[in-house]
């Protein structure tokens, strides 16, 4: 018997086939077009888009396989973040998706935090509110499109409008409930009492579910879509950084990953609740059952590379430009990158706050642009890495994963700057893998998602931090954090 796990990422939507084992029979990704950036710090999807490619993602597996529907016992479902789906009476899309790095929504941030007190946000959700977040893109279509926002019956998010196309059900899970702002992440529930105070209706809001329990089954009609046997059970799943950890072991104490995307995250599993008082990392309901954790994000991480290559380099490879910043020596030869792209959330949540670089000089190669890019990317997650550290964590190694992991080069830097020993797992799949060992705890197969990783998750790679270049970033990371306060005045007239 098999396993799918499908994750709903930015760039797109992933299938992957496993066994018990986790050992892999297929992968198939599929492409989303490109996110609708109207104005600077917007940032839309189409959720049909995601669902078609999805669609195509599973009946791609499924051939690549040579297997049938009827053998596969469970379908575990993963995405991208935070993305505002809404649907009317009749289940349609009202509109593209806000998702997660659109910056929009700060007025309606402040408005929150007036209506209902940032202390009191912090009791309700454990988090404060962030443009980022679901809830304000909700209240930003709320004051700027009445009429769309009057249609509004249901909300879901990006991986949950899949598993409606999939289910005909909606819902959610605490994982992914717990970065829209309207979940109670200490009681692993709604928090109505958020709603109630904004004048929300409770009814749009998805019944949610543990990562590890059965959320509906397979309909008749994705089943003729997909090749997938009618009534197949769906687990929920997690959001896809806390299914991305439970793809790479992240599920007991101790445990710390950095995953390399679109965005960059580091994630700690947290037994009980701890938060920060600024909110600088994020406290949500883990994947695993009844746990929780704690995530520090980089907006534009893999996007700051990504960026670069398509304004710059656009007949390169993204290995060739790798190879091309390992030209340049440690340190960049004193130039800094900010990866502010799309506003930062840790440390400093500021969805004004833009990207550059700082210390450009006529000496300063493309390869020195690039390798700073890197180093800076690297900086920032070592931001959230001590914030974590601060919360308590006890950091012994860390995990990594993502497209940017995939790089043995930024794979050092990370361990220079992070100054521990930075690990890869022997399957690359991250939130795709860990949707399908939910989807296995769910049907049964192992106990818990503890016991399915001791099974499934070993590590393949160990690279240790090097001494010179680790003391070269720890003062490169000290002129880095001073960039931020002396620019912060300037960003937002920077119109």
């Amino acid at each position: 018997m098999y396993w799918l796990g499908v994750d709903i990422g930015t760039g797109g939507s992933r299938a992957i086939l496993v066994d018990s084992n986790g050992r892999e029979a297929a992968a198939v990704s599929v492409p989303h077009r490109e996110m609708i950036m109207q104005q600077p710090l917007w940032a839309e999807q189409d959720p049909e888009n995601w669902a078609d490619a999805a669609l195509e993602a599973i009946r791609g597996a499924l051939s690549s396989a040579g297997i049938t529907g009827k053998q596969i016992r469970g379908v575990g479902v993963s995405g991208q973040m935070h993305g505002l789906v809404i649907l009317d009476r009749e289940h349609q899309v009202i509109r593209p998706a806000l998702i997660w790095c659109d910056q929009r929504s700060q007025p309606q941030v402040d408005w929150i935090n007036r209506r209902v007190g940032p202390s009191k946000v912090l009791d309700l959700i454990a988090n404060p509110v962030l443009t980022g977040f679901t809830l304000p893109k909700l209240l930003w279509v709320r004051d700027h499109e009445p009429e769309r926002f009057e249609r509004v019956r249901h909300f879901l998010l990006p991986k949950d409008y899949v598993r409606f196309r999939l289910t005909g059900e909606l819902a959610t899970e605490v994982s992914d409930a717990s970065g829209t702002a309207m979940f109670d992440v200490v009681g692993r529930r709604w928090s109505l009492e958020m709603m109630d105070s904004l004048g929300l209706d409770r009814s749009i809001l998805p019944q949610s579910y543990e990562s590890n329990d059965v959320t509906g089954t397979i309909s008749e009609h994705a089943a003729e879509l997909t090749g997938l046997a009618a009534g197949t059970p769906v687990a929920g799943g997690g959001g896809d950084q806390a299914a991305g950890a439970v793809g790479n072991g992240i599920v007991e104490p101790g445990a710390v990953s950095c995953t390399l995307g679109t965005s960059g995250v580091v994630f700690a599993h947290m037994q009980d609740v701890a938060y920060d008082p600024q909110g600088r990392v994020h406290t949500f309901c883990h994947a695993v059952r009844d746990k929780w954790h704690v995530m520090g994000v980089t907006q534009g991480a893999g996007l700051s590379l990504q960026w670069f290559r398509k304004q710059f380099a656009p007949d390169m490879s993204y290995d060739d430009l790798l190879a091309e910043a390992a030209q340049s020596p440690a340190g960049a030869r004193g130039l800094y990158w900010l990866p502010y792209l799309m506003g930062e959330r840790t440390p400093h949540l500021d969805a004004s706050a833009r990207g550059g670089w700082i210390g450009l000089t006529a000496k300063h190669s493309r390869a020195d642009l690039i390798r700073a890019l890197i180093e800076g990317v690297a900086y920032s997650q070592k931001d959230g890495l001590d914030l974590v550290t601060a919360l308590g964590v006890n950091v012994r190694s860390i995990r990594v994963s993502g497209g940017g992991a995939r790089s043995r080069f930024w794979r050092q830097i990370l361990a220079d700057v992070f100054g521990k020993p930075v690990v890869t797992v022997a399957s690359a799949e991250g939130a795709a893998l860990g949707a399908a060992i939910l989807a296995m705890v769910a049907t049964g197969e192992y106990s818990s998602v503890p016991e399915a990783c001791g099974a499934i998750i070993r590590d393949q790679e160990t690279l240790e931090p090097r001494t010179e270049e680790a003391k070269i970033y720890a003062h490169g990371h000290a002129v880095y954090r001073s960039l931020y306060p002396a620019l912060k005045p300037l960003f937002p007239v920077m119109t």
